[in-house]
């Protein structure tokens, strides 16, 4: 059998699912029964019937899906693969804000540890961040940890006030402007569709802000043959399966995410076949920290709307 026969039978014997990020390699997207961004895939490990959910993702991902099914078995094809921002914020910050403002909502990236999450009130996604911050009855807001992701809610919802962090997405944040302006030069037509984790000069130039899926949809349903892309890599296997006709553009600097790169299709077969690298939240975090999850999916079903 073939790397991809021996993962699906291993899936049956293991009632297992597979679950990918968009910026992973294009196999590992290709051989897993769902691709998205974190949102999705955080809705996804709240209601799937399989007892083992393999997550190719970085860790929080795991984590996030751990807290939301807490009897499943969450496998990581690699433990290793980390992202820098989920842990860009302290604890002392967190409650030195508190302190100074008792009225104040602590928002947590979803790109954050279980224990950042735990130090929160209600987690949020690229895709949800804004309608989430508009519907929350506070006024101040604690934006944890991703500074250009609040720059841009801040925007957004002008009638909250957002206290803005240090932490930034390595990928997005080194993002070049003048890369992205050359790219325009030589395609003239192309749209820049970029993801709020950007810095601001690169968001100044965008013609669409949005999450990953957001700027997958985007693509997909517009006329347009040509696109810059300011995210990470990975997410061009499905721009081309969803628009084989359009070309799209990045920057010279190639945007990598070095931990997602890291999963294989091998580490998948393997931490099925061996049930290695079974993700645990610690019992003290899990409560809280699940809680800000739920929190999140309830307000986004309109459930927990002022």
């Amino acid at each position: 059998m073939n790397i991809q026969e021996t993962i699906e039978q291993l899936k049956r014997e293991k009632d297992a699912v597979i679950l990918a990020h968009y910026y992973v390699e294009p196999q590992v997207q290709a051989a897993a029964d769902y691709v998205g961004d974190s949102f999705y895939l955080s809705k996804l490990a709240a209601g799937l019937p399989n007892k083992t959910l393999v997550f190719c993702g970085v860790s929080f991902m795991g984590e996030s899906g751990k807290l939301l099914s807490p009897d499943k078995t969450v496998l990581m094809p690699d433990m290793e693969a980390d992202c820098p921002m989920a842990h860009m914020v302290t604890r002392e910050m967190v409650q030195a804000a508190r302190e100074k403002y008792p009225d104040l909502a602590v928002v947590c990236y979803v790109n954050s540890t279980a224990e950042i999450k735990s130090w929160s009130d209600v987690c949020v996604t690229s895709a949800n961040a804004v309608d989430i911050v508009k519907n929350l009855p506070n006024e101040r807001i604690l934006f944890i940890p991703d500074k250009n992701l609040a720059r841009y809610v801040a925007r957004q919802v002008p009638e909250k006030s957002i206290i803005i962090p240090d932490g930034y997405c390595p990928v997005h944040e080194k993002m070049k402007a003048e890369e992205i302006s050359a790219l325009k030069e030589i395609h003239p037509q192309a749209k820049v569709l970029a993801h709020p984790e950007c810095n601001g000069q690169v968001l100044e130039m965008a013609d669409y802000i949005g999450s990953t899926s957001g700027i997958i949809a985007y693509a997909a349903d517009s006329p347009q043959k040509e696109f810059i892309i300011a995210t990470e890599e990975g997410v061009l296997y499905e721009l081309q399966e969803k628009r084989p006709d359009a070309a799209f553009y990045f920057a010279k600097t190639r945007p990598v995410c070095e931990g997602m790169k890291r999963i294989t299709l091998e580490k998948v077969a393997h931490a099925l076949r061996t049930g290695e690298n079974a993700l645990e939240v610690d019992e003290r975090l899990a409560g809280p920290a699940g809680e800000t999850l739920k929190k999140m999916l309830e307000i986004a079903s309109g459930k927990g709307k002022r």
